[in-house]
């Protein structure tokens, strides 16, 4: 008898996960399950679909690529696509970041911004910078490296914490006293760091933290001072999530190298680009073939994700995306922020198009609850640890945001009158 094959799904107990839920087609916000029902998307796909699905340019950017060239290797050829989306996001990027490394996914973009960091000191002739500066509730990845500068307190990694190489876990300093401590922190520890690595403004998968554009600034500031490479994880954070096109242009900073993915391409296909500034990209160039960066990922670089990513950026310019998010924002403050004073909330934080409530202690127990009491009143959320959040598309309208809002608060205020009943 033969035994069907099975989907190993991500982040999840296979023995006890309820059965996924079959979509069949999704327009703008809306997910069709195979049932006939409808769900108004609240996370967008881990925040990839910015514009929605089926944007219908991104539909038709994808399909006029592909009468012509769907992909071809970048060892040793190139393609104009590929050559038009790193001259796009140069233009888009502060300074000098145009010097593009492309791959295929958000983990795989930062271990390669992390290779480069540490050839950058090997070829500099300073082997031993080769500890990274990361911060509590990071999250940059479950590949092995970038599992190692994810912050093990959250609890994603447990079975492999004794076999990842130890980097400088930190605290995201908030006062001048910190801040003092850091610089002095790292005055003594520079001579061993390769770089510091960061997601700008706002932690996602650590739980939604949020912190001020001025603390960024301030610790690219301590890091030129003592010759530190500055790496911005902007994975989560690009394109219009926090407000503008990328969370640094909030921030008076040019970072070394920038990471990003997800929304890059709209939501439809696998893209990552991992972009270095000039310091960082003459460190490679010599007569040395040893001192070239020896990586590469076979689908880099993808055509069609390439024609994806530009008619997106040509969204931003053409659409009024950044104003969307202003309104999102808006919405969910008026939404949300009442609930600080619903008994089991400890905060609730918006941040351009994202909102999210921390819930007082962990819920894991709950989750459960949470998932399919969302799913019964047409709205799919993944809260995670006990935050519940919502991440939706750009493009939302107004209707179905306040139905993810009413919902969230609807939930909340059950769970709560269930745990806190007097």
């Amino acid at each position: 008898m033969t035994q069907n094959a099975t989907v190993w799904l991500p982040y999840a107990q296979m023995q006890t996960i309820h059965t996924p839920l079959a979509v069949c087609k999704t327009q703008g916000s809306i997910l069709t399950l195979t049932d006939g029902r409808e769900l108004i998307d609240g996370v967008a796909s881990w925040w990839t679909a910015c514009h929605g699905y089926n944007h219908p340019k991104l539909i038709h950017a994808i399909c006029h690529q592909a009468n012509s060239l769907a992909h071809v290797m970048l060892g040793g050829l190139i393609h104009e696509g590929a050559n038009q989306l790193a001259t796009r996001l140069g233009e888009n990027l502060p300074g000098d970041l145009k010097y593009v490394f492309y791959s295929e996914s958000g983990s795989v973009a930062v271990e390669i911004a992390m290779k480069m960091a540490l050839q950058f000191w090997i070829n500099k002739g300073a082997p031993q910078r080769s500890q990274f500066v990361y911060f509590q509730h990071g999250y940059h990845g479950d590949t092995f490296f970038t599992m190692s500068v994810s912050d093990p307190q959250d609890g994603i990694h447990p079975p492999f914490e004794d076999m990842l190489p130890k980097h400088c876990l930190q605290k995201i300093p908030q006062t001048p006293e910190e801040f003092a401590a850091f610089e002095s922190w790292l005055q003594e520890h520079h001579e061993k760091v390769a770089a510091l690595l960061i997601e700008p403004l706002v932690q996602g998968a650590g739980g939604m933290k949020m912190y001020e554009a001025k603390t960024l600034e301030i610790l690219w500031q301590i890091c030129q001072r003592y010759d530190v490479l500055f790496i911005v994880d902007e994975i989560f954070t690009a394109f219009g999530r926090t407000g503008s096109l990328f969370a640094i242009d909030q921030a008076n900073i040019t970072p070394d190298i920038i990471c990003l993915s997800k929304a890059l391409s709209g939501g439809t296909l696998p893209l990552a680009a991992t972009i270095a500034n000039k310091k960082v990209y003459d460190a490679f160039l010599d007569q040395d073939y040893a001192k070239a960066l020896m990586h590469g990922t076979t689908f880099m670089g993808n055509a069609l994700a390439c024609a994806a990513a530009i008619a997106s950026l040509d969204l931003f310019t053409n659409e009024p995306r950044l104003a969307q998010v202003a309104d999102i924002e808006g919405m969910l403050k008026s939404a949300l922020m009442p609930l600080q004073n619903v008994a089991g909330v400890k905060t609730v934080r918006v941040k351009g198009a994202i909102g999210c409530v921390e819930l007082a202690y962990p819920i894991i127990e709950d989750l459960n609850w949470f998932k399919l009491n969302f799913i019964e009143q047409g709205v799919w959320c993944r809260p995670f640890g006990n935050i519940v959040y919502t991440t939706p598309a750009l493009t939302i309208n107004s209707d179905e945001l306040e139905k993810i809002t009413a919902t969230i608060v609807k939930l909340i205020k059950q769970w709560s009158a269930t745990r806190y009943r007097k």
